[in-house]
């Protein structure tokens, strides 16, 4: 699909990789940064609808922010970016784990708290956020891609104007757009919630399935 939005991707780790390569399969064009430019230039040879830039050239020029980094770096992200990223929509993948003494993972915040309500909390004035793109693991967002017929990624917003945007965007990485509500919901989106792979939902779903399990 054209689109006269543009799209940036920041940071290549497991997630932010596998979100580019479904915008390339789909022929949406993106920007691309991340802290080695020299790294994501290399990265970014396989996709040609990839534009590579510095991490502050594609905040500035994009319309829609991927920050696919760290959970405990976004905050400073947002307030080092917060003048370039006035008007702009800004997609949180971001689950707050990290690994633990048993050879898996822990949340790194509070059990009843999410890490999209406490990055909105630290939202640019004039910025717009949507929780989505994370909900399956990064294997499973580059498998489950385009597939027939195609898998749910779940969402979460509280302004009903991006809607739209982040159900374009949604689809253009190969799945289908189900909005479960505000952000106040990020918590089933996140690692352990229910709708999340690594959580009770416990594997990629359909639309017929996610309206299910939505409800």
């Amino acid at each position: 699909m054209k689109t006269e939005q543009k799209i940036a991707v920041i940071g290549l780790g497991n997630i932010g990789k596998a979100v580019a390569e479904n915008l390339n399969k789909s022929g949406r064009k993106f920007i691309v940064a991340g802290r080695d430019t020299a790294k994501v230039k290399e990265v970014a040879k396989a996709w040609q609808n990839a534009q590579v830039a510095d991490i502050a050239t594609a905040v500035k020029e994009a319309d829609i922010v991927i920050p696919a980094i760290y959970f405990p770096l976004v905050a400073d992200f947002l307030k080092e970016h917060a003048e370039a990223l006035k008007g702009k929509v800004i997609v949180d993948v971001s689950n707050p784990i990290a690994p633990d003494e048993n050879g898996g993972f822990k949340k790194v915040i509070a059990a009843e708290a999410s890490a999209g309500e406490i990055n909105a909390s630290h939202l640019p004035q004039g910025a717009h956020l949507a929780k989505a793109l994370g909900t399956l693991l990064a294997g499973s967002l580059s498998a489950e891609a385009f597939t027939t017929p195609r898998k749910v990624l779940f969402y979460a917003t509280d302004e009903v104007s991006i809607n739209p945007v982040v159900e374009q965007l949604i689809k253009d990485t190969g799945f289908e757009p189900v909005r479960v509500g505000g952000l106040n919901q990020s918590i089933r989106l996140e690692v352990f919630g229910d709708l999340n792979e690594a959580g009770a939902v416990d594997k990629p779903v359909t639309l017929e399935e996610a309206r299910q399990l939505v409800k």
